[in-house]
This record gives C-alpha cells, sequence and structure tokens, in this order.
C-alpha cells in the first residue's frame, strides 16, 4: 500500500470526518489519497484559519480537529492556531508536509526544522522517519491530543516518504478510561468544605467537558453553595438558575470578585491558572482550596491547595457527592438564599442599558439583544478585544460549549474562521461570532470559504475605527495617555457584497434585532456591522475597578 493512503486509511479508523487545510506540493500524495477516502477536505484561504477552524470543531465535537498545511511557510502559518488549541485545551491533530528526506541535511528551498518549532506548542509533535511507523504516529496523535486536558499535536510526513510502499495496517482505537479521584482526596475535601464559614465554588474550562457539569450542579445543590464560573466555564450552571453567580471580572472591584475574596474556602472545578492568573481575584491571603481537576495543580503562590482532588472531574464530583450522602448531610450546610442579593444586583447590573435607545450602540446594549435572539443551544464566539471583555461580563449562557472564547492564548482572528467550525460542528445550531474590526480583518478572505460552503454562520463587527482595547489598558495604565491606535474600515455591507454574502451596516440601535433574524434566515452566511460607543470602557473603568488581567 502507498504510504499517503495507508496515512489516509489511519485518519479514518481514528473517525475523522474532514480536514481543514490548504494543500502544498509536498503534501499532494496525500490531497490525491483523500479523493477517494470517507474524509471530507475543507479549502480554506488561510492555514491560520483552518487550525481556528479545527480548534473550535475539536472543542465542540471532543474529537480531535484536523487541520492541514505543507511545508515552510503553510508550516509558519499554521502556529498562531496551533498554539491557540494548545494553551485554549482544543483537541487539534495537524499535519504538515516536508521536504524530501534526501535534502532535509542541508540548506534546501521551504527546508526548515517545523518540528523544532512545533515541540513548544504542542503536546507532542512527530515526523514520519519511517513510513511503517505511520499507524503508529497517527494513533499517538489522536490519543494525545484527545486525553485531558487536551491540545494540540503536529504530525510532519516527508514527501518521499509519502509516496512509499509500505506493508502495515491502521491500529484500531480503543477507549482510555480516565483514572478516577482518590477516595482518601475525596474525603479530605468534604472534611475542608464542611468546615468553611463562607465558600464559593469557581467553575473553570474543565467543568464543561466530559460531562462534568452535570455533577458539578449536583454539588452546589447538595451544599447550598453558589457557583461562579470563567470565561471560558461559562454554562457550567444555567444562568437563570439560582445558584449562578456569574461570571468572574477582569475590574477589581466586580461583583463576583470582590464576593470570592470574601471568602474563607473555594472549590475550583476545571480551573485553569492559563485562563486568569489568581493573583488578580485571590487579593486576601489565607483562603483554603479545594482543587478538583484532571491534572493536580499548578505550583502559585497565589493559589495554594489546600487538597488536590486529582482524576477525571465527574467521577471526582460524583465522588464527593456520594461522600455527602454517606455521612448523612439531607440538608446543604450553607444557605443559597445568602447569596441571592448578590446575584439581583449582577442581574440588575447586565438590564441597565437594556432600554437603551443611544446610538452609536452601547456594548451592554447589544449584549442584551443578541442574548434574547439566541437560543439555549446556540452559539456565540467572542474574537479577542475591547469587545471580549464586555461578552465575558455581560453574556451569560445556558448550557455548556455556547460561548466560544480564546482565554488563553487570547488571539485576535480566532472568532470569524472558529465560527465556521462550530457551525460544521454544530449544524443545528445557529452560530454568531462577535468581532472587533481590527480582529476580524486579520482572517476576513476565509469569508470566501464560508460563501463556498454556503453555510449560514453570522459575523459581527463592532466598529471603532482603532485598537480599543490596547488604547483602554494604555489609558488606565499611563494617565489617560495613549499611543497612536486609529485605522481606517471598508464598507462592510460592500465588502460582503463582494464574497456574494448578505450584509447589513446599522444605523439605529432599532435595526439591530431585525437584522439578526434576517441574517439567520440566509442560505450563506451574513455579516452585521455596527459602530459600538466604546466610551462605555472608561465609565466601567471607574466604576468597577481598574482591569488587571490581561486579555
Amino acid at each position: 500500500m502507498k504510504a499517503s493512503d495507508l496515512f489516509v486509511k489511519c485518519l479514518e479508523e481514528e473517525g475523522v470526518e474532514r480536514i481543514f487545510g490548504v494543500p502544498g506540493e509536498e503534501n499532494a500524495d496525500t490531497m490525491i489519497s483523500l479523493i477517494d477516502s470517507k474524509i471530507e477536505f475543507v479549502l480554506c484561504r488561510h492555514e491560520q484559519a483552518a487550525a481556528f477552524m479545527a480548534d473550535v470543531y475539536g472543542r465542540l465535537t471532543g474529537k480531535a480537529g484536523v487541520c492541514l498545511a505543507t511545508l515552510g511557510p503553510g508550516a509558519t502559518n499554521l502556529v498562531t492556531g496551533i498554539a491557540d488549541a494548545n494553551m485554549d485545551r482544543a483537541p487539534v491533530v495537524g499535519i504538515i508536509g516536508q521536504a524530501g528526506t534526501y535534502r532535509l541535511h542541508k540548506e534546501s528551498h521551504q527546508n526548515m526544522d517545523s518540528i523544532a518549532m512545533f515541540r513548544p506548542i504542542t503536546k507532542w509533535a512527530q515526523t514520519v522517519s519511517n513510513a511503517g511507523a505511520i499507524p503508529e504516529i497517527v494513533r499517538k496523535a489522536f490519543k494525545v491530543a484527545e486525553a485531558e486536558k487536551p491540545g494540540a499535536v503536529m504530525i510532519e510526513l516527508p514527501e518521499d516518504l509519502a509516496k512509499n510502499d509500505v506493508d502495515a495496517t491502521p491500529l484500531t482505537p480503543i477507549r482510555t478510561r480516565r483514572p478516577g479521584a482518590d477516595h482518601k482526596a475525596v474525603k479530605e475535601a468534604i472534611d475542608v468544605i464542611l468546615d468553611a464559614k463562607k465558600i464559593v465554588i469557581l467553575a473553570g474550562n474543565g467543568a464543561i467537558r466530559k460531562r462534568a457539569a452535570a455533577q458539578l450542579e449536583i454539588l452546589a445543590r447538595k451544599l447550598g453553595v453558589g457557583v461562579i464560573n470563567t470565561f471560558m466555564g461559562k454554562g457550567a450552571v444555567p444562568r437563570d438558575s439560582e445558584y449562578c453567580l456569574f461570571t468572574m471580572g477582569l475590574q477589581g472591584k466586580d461583583h463576583a470578585n470582590v464576593f470570592i475574596d470574601s471568602c474563607d474556602t473555594v472549590i475550583s472545578v476545571g480551573y485553569d491558572l492559563v485562563e486568569y492568573s489568581p493573583s488578580h481575584w485571590n487579593k486576601t491571603k489565607g483562603k483554603k482550596f479545594v482543587h478538583v481537576d484532571f491534572w493536580p495543580a499548578e505550583i502559585d503562590s497565589d493559589y495554594e491547595v489546600t487538597v488536590d482532588v486529582q482524576g477525571d472531574i465527574a467521577d471526582a464530583l460524583w465522588q464527593m457527592n456520594e461522600e455527602l450522602d454517606a455521612r448523612g448531610v439531607t440538608k446543604p450546610p450553607f444557605d443559597i438564599g445568602s447569596v441571592q442579593n448578590l446575584r439581583q444586583t449582577i442581574l440588575d447590573d447586565f438590564a441597565m442599558e437594556k432600554d437603551d435607545t443611544s446610538f452609536p450602540m452601547k456594548p451592554q446594549k447589544v449584549l442584551w439583544d443578541v442574548r434574547e435572539v439566541l437560543g439555549p443551544d446556540d452559539i456565540l464566539l467572542s474574537d479577542v478585544g475591547a469587545h471580549k471583555m464586555w461578552i465575558s461580563r455581560y453574556y451569560q449562557c445556558d448550557t455548556p460549549n455556547t460561548c466560544m472564547i480564546s482565554n488563553g492564548f487570547c488571539t485576535m482572528g480566532f472568532a470569524m474562521p472558529g465560527s465556521i467550525g462550530a457551525k460544521i460542528a454544530k449544524p443545528d445550531s445557529r452560530v454568531l461570532a462577535i468581532n472587533g474590526d481590527a480582529g476580524f480583518m486579520m482572517n476576513v478572505q476565509d469569508m470566501e470559504t464560508a460563501a463556498r460552503l454556503g453555510i449560514n454562520v453570522v459575523w459581527m463587527v463592532w466598529c471603532d475605527g482603532e485598537y480599543g482595547l490596547i488604547k483602554w489598558k494604555q489609558q488606565n495604565g499611563f494617565d489617560g495617555k495613549h499611543s497612536k491606535l486609529d485605522f481606517t474600515n471598508p464598507d462592510f455591507a460592500a465588502m460582503a457584497a463582494a464574497f456574494g454574502i448578505w450584509g447589513k451596516n446599522l444605523t439605529s440601535v432599532d435595526e439591530l434585532k431585525p437584522a439578526l433574524e434576517e441574517a439567520f434566515k440566509q442560505k450563506g452566511p451574513a455579516l452585521i456591522a455596527l459602530p459600538i460607543d466604546y466610551s462605555e470602557n472608561v465609565k466601567m473603568t471607574k466604576r468597577l475597578g481598574a482591569i488587571e488581567a490581561v486579555i
């Protein structure tokens, strides 16, 4: 069997249904082998966009998203998307071509050590140096990428090896069970929890993976404890639940931050320090931390763990719930009613501008209208910029994995191509990507990909004509001063029309909801652009304290 045919058969054995990518000369054999396979190749207009599509596809399906590029510049174009997937815990397998092995030892066209480049930003990166090893390499790649915590893996297939004949067959994937938590750690955790005076649950990215959210909600009810989520933990507890205390804030005096700092005990579930450093929210020393996660807690002087419950999160939470039952805890030891004033204060804050009619629109008003239009299982993707701060705080979720944010690597240009991966993964959900005018233009070329595929994703662009978040941070740090950060934009509706896409530039606040409904009725993608009033940024800073985290 030809090695590239074997490679594709191994991908089929892993259950791969589609690959996002941009082919090149050095992976032509793989591309030809794909023609007669069960795998759909989604042709993209830039490798970075392909990686973001695979990133979001992997997050939403739980199966590794796959992206492909050629050697040299194709591989370097993948770097940002691969790094984003790895740091945001998205299972992704990248595939790159490479020059023939006969010229790797010397200076030659587009030849570089791509694997050395990818090693720091992946869980594992490997070149195929023997075509007979392809089944083992592919099997390991998917096993490593999908194992908790998930991340990115890179496979490199040199051009000449792809042409070789090989006598090998694909390996059959088997399900690997995640280890359960140690029962002694579970008992210690319950001891600490029942000894607490004031307690809160912090739900992170890991709390919305592998069915952990259901057990988390049971624990909250058994204990009578409120849940605060990180940006990537939205939906761990439904927004209408009395146990939901919404999202920790970037501002030092935000309601959730003040409350969490007032607690003497924190149960962190799937909390990943890469999302939001504890130095930003743990201002008062002496707290007890019960850390529940797939991995042991990172060492951090602002996050000194009392009990480390390592193992499958859903299993660990189930064991904790069982331990409470075994101890005869039939009534919640804490009073969920004690946090309802806090919850109502936050809800009132969310609704402050819901009836505002000013234009350009305020961020709070836009997100209020967006939340009313989108259903509980619809998906919102946030790009990175000032709008991400507003989405993180004001957009709340009913179910896990319905608000996709790049919060580990914080990559501009993520949301627009990511929305394509989301819609392919979840075709029955409406998908909306909210972008700044800077971030949207970073991967604008893949508007054509969505148009060609004929999939209905909606892109909303908040226009302020500058790098607004950078301006905001500079103003906060340098007494109101900022460097030159403004730029010009195209006519977004006209640009959409050039791609054969429905587009609209809003001119009044009452156009937003009808425009969204019209956009979601299109047979293909749609674009909505609106001017945004970012004078609200400074107002929020004054009201809730300065931004303390990097976003």
